[in-house]
């Protein structure tokens, strides 16, 4: 990984917009299926936000992705990843995206992380970062995020389903419940250390003993 360049993008990557563009779209054309179409204005602002994500192989574009709040600031979209077919089979999309969730925690800490995919490799990513599958409904009710749906080919199902469900899989990154999961995990790993400690003899059990007795 180290080959590639990801960082956070800004206005001195502005030449790159047009190139993001054309690769959304030659994405779009070739998966069949959904991917939201996005003004060179938009890219652009959020390359000016330092709301996205660009990777670079010695200065050529490799890959993208940016986020986006909703909510008011009570959710993020880590949405518009991409990566150009020669660079696949590199874990480039795993990068580009881990970039992109911990740029997400650094700015909106107390937000929930969602995305909408089809695609089962982005769902594995987002499942080892912790997402987990959710219904719509758990989503997002802002409005303009949904309509940002509307230049998907799919977008009729969303219609039809009264925005229920669609190709796209919802996914959501809770970070209350993850702490909360990560406070049991290490109860549970202190719990198994005072046991293995209490059957423990000699020297190193005695250290254990004082060291676990300070929980």
């Amino acid at each position: 990984m180290s080959k590639f360049n990801i960082f956070v993008a800004t206005e001195e990557h502005l030449e790159y917009v047009d190139v993001v563009l054309n690769a959304i779209a030659e994405a779009a054309k070739v998966r069949g299926t959904g991917i939201a179409k996005r003004s060179p204005e938009y890219i652009q602002k959020k390359m000016e936000e330092r709301k996205a994500i660009l990777a670079l192989h010695k200065g050529e574009f490799a890959g993208f992705c940016y986020i986006e709040t909703w909510g008011h600031d009570k959710f993020v979209a880590n949405s518009g990843l991409i990566v150009v077919d020669k660079f696949r089979a590199n874990g480039l999309a795993k990068a580009i995206k881990s970039k992109a969730f911990e740029l997400s925690r650094e700015r909106y800490p107390q937000a929930k992380i969602f995305g909408l995919t089809t695609g089962l490799a982005v769902m594995k990513i987002n499942s080892d970062l912790g997402y987990r599958p959710v219904t719509f409904s758990e989503l997002t009710d802002d409005e303009q995020f949904w309509k940002g749906c509307q230049s998907c080919v799919n977008y009729d199902i969303l219609v039809r389903t009264e925005r229920k469900h669609c190709l796209c899989t919802g996914m959501l990154f809770d970070p209350m419940k993850a702490t909360q999961a990560n406070g049991k995990k290490t109860l549970n790993m202190l719990s198994r250390l005072r046991d293995a400690v209490r059957k423990s003899d000699g020297k190193i059990g005695k250290t254990l003993k004082s060291l676990t007795a300070l929980f």
